[in-house]
């Protein structure tokens, strides 16, 4: 996501640094909110691959931290979110994307469906309340600019 950000930031023009600086922004709340809020009430141990026939091509390094919800998913949904809310016309790719790495999660055993769908929501939900707090920072700051 960081070399997307930067991609976004110096090809964006001023929409694009917004858009970028919101997208890293948002995974930052998102990740902490996820990773030190939820997670740790949830305590939700990861699904047990041993007892699934998995073939060992799609098995990755099982994380040491608790499953629900997926912090992946939601750091993933929550830059779409902001990228997308900025640039309209990269909100399907994007959103495809953090689409990706949400089923990635459960494709390679490390999560639950459901996992994957709460964390999902969890970092849109986070990105748009980011998104209203720059959103106030901007206007504050010129108050008659208009949203970019």
């Amino acid at each position: 996501m960081a070399t997307i950000a930067a991609v976004i930031a110096v090809l964006g023009g001023r929409r694009g640094r917004r858009a970028a600086l919101e997208g890293v922004l948002a995974i930052g709340v998102t990740s902490a909110t996820v990773n030190l809020g939820i997670k740790p009430l949830a305590q939700r141990r990861r699904p047990d691959r041993a007892e699934h026939a998995m073939s060992a091509a799609r098995r990755v390094p099982t994380p040491e931290s608790d499953s629900f919800p997926s912090g992946h998913a939601a750091s993933a949904f929550a830059f779409a979110y902001a990228i997308g809310r900025h640039l309209p016309g990269l909100a399907v790719p994007i959103r495809l994307l953090a689409g990706g790495v949400a089923y990635s999660r459960v494709h390679t055993g490390v999560h639950y469906p459901g996992e994957m769908i709460i964390g999902s929501i969890v970092g849109a939900g986070t990105a748009a309340t980011v998104a209203a707090g720059c959103d106030r920072i901007y206007r504050v700051q010129d108050p008659n600019r208009e949203r970019a």
